[in-house]
């Protein structure tokens, strides 16, 4: 049952040490591209939510071993990136905008970003990223209707 826990919460990236977070993030743009548009908006949904709790439970198996939100968990930069992309039209562009602002919110915390991190277990590890996904979902919503990019 750890095996599956390291598995899940770290995507096979988040062993790579240093920056596996952004590596996760950029990777499930690629992913994005490459399979959103065959997708439809409530299979996005589900899947965000399957992310989520699979995240949650696997970030509080390792916890023990790894502790608090190791680096080495990277599921919680999936479903920030899976929150930031949803209704986002396929185009690189988006995906640009979505990492960017994803990453400035995931890694300087604001808003009560930092805060829901102390949240325990699997819940903490998941809810800044979560949080870091809905504001960075809200900015890119803005960019697209407004056309800024």
């Amino acid at each position: 049952m750890i095996k599956a826990a390291k598995a899940i919460a770290t995507c096979g990236i988040g062993y790579m040490g240093k920056g596996g977070g952004s590596v996760a993030a950029a990777a499930y743009c690629v992913v994005w591209l490459l399979v959103a548009e065959n997708i439809s908006t409530v299979w996005s949904i589900v899947l965000a939510l399957a992310i989520l709790f699979l995240g949650i439970w696997s970030s509080y198996k390792v916890e023990s071993g790894w502790g608090h939100d190791s680096s080495k968990v990277v599921i919680d930069e999936v479903a920030g990136m899976m929150i930031t992309l949803l209704w986002a039209p396929v185009d690189i562009k988006y995906a640009l905008v979505g990492l960017i602002l994803f990453r400035f919110f995931d890694i300087l915390k604001p808003l009560g970003i930092k805060s829901a991190e102390r949240l325990p277990g699997g819940w903490g590890v998941m809810a800044d990223d979560v949080l870091a996904g809905i504001y960075s979902f809200a900015i890119l919503r803005l960019v697209i209707e407004t056309k800024w990019v």
